[in-house]
């Protein structure tokens, strides 16, 4: 048998389209060379590979080599000299452009995916560090917020910031620019972080930060209050630390 005859039953097998003779044949051939079976799992594979690709955008030399195809003039096929019917050739081009279009989609999936992750890396924000001057109350303490806008992740680092009474706690506040789209207090604030020092009055703890963060300018001021613990969002105490943007 012909390698050609073999792919078309193959194909035919694959599509579910055989008739009795033709899955007969290929049932014996199958159990006759059990290495076909491969074969047929390669098809199925790249057929199911054809179906459930995100969309892509063919390239401009790949879209004119297609139109260009489409106006060439169709060539007859020879009849097949064996007196069995004719296998229908299109079910085999289906297959085989089933095929195509899988590799080609895997291809163009996995460029796509390279550029993208190219971009991102090379489209990386830079870290902000944000550093809290004391007021009257903790003149001799000082606070930074370490930020990766990249990750909305930040380190807080606090040093002798005098520590608080049982129900009080600290907490970290960031207040964006006027205009910028974000859902704060009465006081334009976001609570950021609740948080307390040590004996020594110091901490330094990773935190999560809003998405304000993702761009500097959209920060106004970043501050540390004193509220009870039992109710920090009320924001009722005045800031013991703060940032001059």
């Amino acid at each position: 048998m012909s390698s050609e005859h073999l792919q078309l039953l193959i194909a035919g097998y694959v599509l579910g389209d055989l008739d009795a003779d033709e899955a007969a044949e290929f049932e014996r051939l199958l159990s006759e060379h059990p290495a076909i079976a491969d074969e047929v799992t390669q098809m199925q594979k790249a057929l199911e590979l054809s179906f459930d690709l995100p969309d892509v955008d063919l390239p401009a030399h790949l879209r004119s080599a297609v139109l260009g195809a489409q106006s060439m003039p169709i060539v007859a096929l020879p009849s097949p000299t064996s007196g069995r019917k004719p296998f229908p050739w299109s079910r085999a081009l289906n297959v085989a452009a089933a095929v195509f279009i899988g590799v080609l989609g895997v291809n163009n999936y996995r460029l796509r995916q390279t550029l993208q992750a190219s971009q991102t890396e090379t489209q990386r924000l830079a870290a902000l560090t944000f550093s809290l001057k004391g007021t009257q109350a903790a003149t001799a303490a000082s606070a930074t917020v370490a930020v990766n806008p990249n990750t909305l992740e930040a380190v807080l680092t606090v040093k002798n910031l005098p520590p608080l009474p049982p129900g009080k706690v600290y907490v970290l506040w960031t207040l964006p620019k006027q205009d910028a789209p974000f859902t704060t207090d009465l006081k334009g604030a976001i609570l950021t972080e609740v948080f307390n020092v040590d004996a020594q009055g110091n901490v330094a703890q990773p935190i999560v930060v809003p998405k304000v963060y993702r761009s500097e300018a959209l920060v106004s001021k970043v501050a540390v209050t004193v509220e009870d613990a039992a109710s920090p969002q009320k924001h009722q105490g005045k800031p013991v630390k703060i940032t001059n943007l």
